[in-house]
């Protein structure tokens, strides 16, 4: 029987990221909450809305009545506040929380006591007071002690600009500036504390504070090295990550760590170590291992588009030429994947096509014989809507002419090949 796993805050980049390295699990059932409505709802097949907030007072009686209702094993929190505040109240929750120890998620959440944790042991960036900053110190750079991404940064160039920046500003840092290149060491240590793997990549292009490219750093021995000396120092379990930028001599300096992973780390999916997975494995104390393929990959990130609607429909008609098949040669793969999507819903299909030629014969040639339950094939003069003989169906079909006459005649839905995203699950 799967375990329910909990995805809190669902629709953030990591809770998409967990959401797709997970979906396919034989061992775990995914539910997805929010506090707000976002894009988790349209991801999640299973979700709850209006979870308040994390700083509410009833958060905590609230996600421990769902855990109760919903059966659920673990919660998987995905942002490092809701960590934090998971794993104090862990007992009360009466079920695991998926991260590393308290004392960990409480250094994570805060830089300056990560910087204090860390400080001897590899390099991290000074501290100034803000009234006390050396003239040949500037520029500077200040951020939240607290906080995530690039909110509430800025370069500042002068103590003209820091005394007017940090005004009215509570719990923040002054730092040296370091401007050399970015990387993001994503890593992993096991229920026994060993360092597993870790993977530093190159932060190319930025958007909101997580890399929408990204690429393997060509030596990674460095970072190796680091990310040991830090997993020596706190104690880790499962997926966690750390930053560091180049300072004006070239060294790594520490800006970071968090206690999940990172974003845009299924980079390292991508050759084969999925820490979602890993993670939730290592949470219910399963002995693991981590093994990774050996070729070059690049991450680009863009948004993605879900879409609900209301429609219902018990079978689909779909043309062949440009639409199941395109420039003559090329199977329409979404097109397909939408008509499997049919087959597991019990949908009937039905090829309906005026193709000049052997249309069994191609069929097979494209291994596509056997998906309809009704192929279809009619001569040029004969008029496509005459065939259709449900009142429910869809129909799919790159002529706008066709289209037309369908919708005009039988009031159906219509769709041309680019709007089959539309109909995705």
């Amino acid at each position: 029987m799967k375990r329910n796993i909990l995805v809190f805050p669902c629709g953030s980049e990591i809770g998409l990221d967990i959401y797709s390295s997970v979906k396919y699990s034989t061992y775990f059932r995914l539910i997805g909450a929010s506090s707000i409505d976002d894009h988790g709802k349209f991801v999640y097949e299973e979700y709850i809305s209006d979870v308040p907030y994390v700083t509410a007072s009833d958060f905590i009686p609230t996600m421990a009545r769902i855990v109760k209702e919903r059966q659920i094993d673990a919660i998987y929190p995905t942002m490092d506040l809701v960590i934090t505040v998971l794993k104090e109240h862990e007992t009360e929750l009466g079920c695991r929380v998926v991260s590393s120890s308290l004392e960990t998620t409480r250094i994570c959440l805060s830089k300056e006591l990560t910087y204090k944790k860390l400080r001897g042991v590899i390099r991290v960036p000074l501290i100034y007071y803000p009234s006390d900053i050396p003239q040949n110190a500037f520029p500077v750079f200040a951020k939240p002690n607290i906080g995530y991404g690039a909110k509430g940064t800025m370069k500042l160039k002068t103590q003209e600009e820091v005394d007017a920046f940090i005004k009215d500003k509570d719990d923040l840092l002054i730092l040296e500036y370091l401007p050399g290149e970015e990387f993001t060491v994503d890593c992993f240590t096991d229920k026994d504390g060993h360092l597993l793997y870790s993977a530093a990549r190159k932060r190319t292009r930025v958007k909101d504070g997580i890399s929408v490219n990204t690429s393997f750093a060509e030596d990674q021995d460095e970072f190796e090295e680091i990310a040991k000396k830090i997993n020596e120092r706190i104690e880790f379990r499962g997926a966690w990550f750390y930053q560091v930028k180049r300072d004006k001599d070239g060294q790594l300096c520490l800006l970071e760590i968090a206690s999940r992973l990172g974003g845009s780390s299924l980079l390292s999916r991508a050759v084969g170590v999925n820490f979602a997975l890993l993670s939730l494995f290592d949470a219910f104390d399963y002995k693991i291992s981590v093994s990774k393929n050996n070729y070059h990959v690049e991450l680009d990130r863009a948004l993605d588009n879900r879409y609900k609607t209301n429609l219902e429909f018990d079978s689909v008609y779909c043309d062949y030429d440009d639409c199941l098949i395109l420039d003559t040669n090329k199977v329409n793969v979404e097109l397909v994947k939408f008509l499997y999507q049919c087959v597991n819903q019990g949908k009937k299909l039905y090829l309906l096509s005026k193709h000049d030629g052997d249309l069994k014969k191609e069929l097979h040639h494209f291994r596509l014989e056997a998906l309809f339950d009704e192929v279809i094939h009619i001569d040029r003069e004969s008029d496509k809507v005459d065939y259709i003989h449900s009142s429910k169906a869809l129909f799919i079909d790159d002529s706008n002419a066709e289209r037309v006459n369908v919708k005009t005649k039988l009031n159906i839905p219509v769709f041309s090949p680019e709007m089959v995203d539309v109909l995705m699950k």
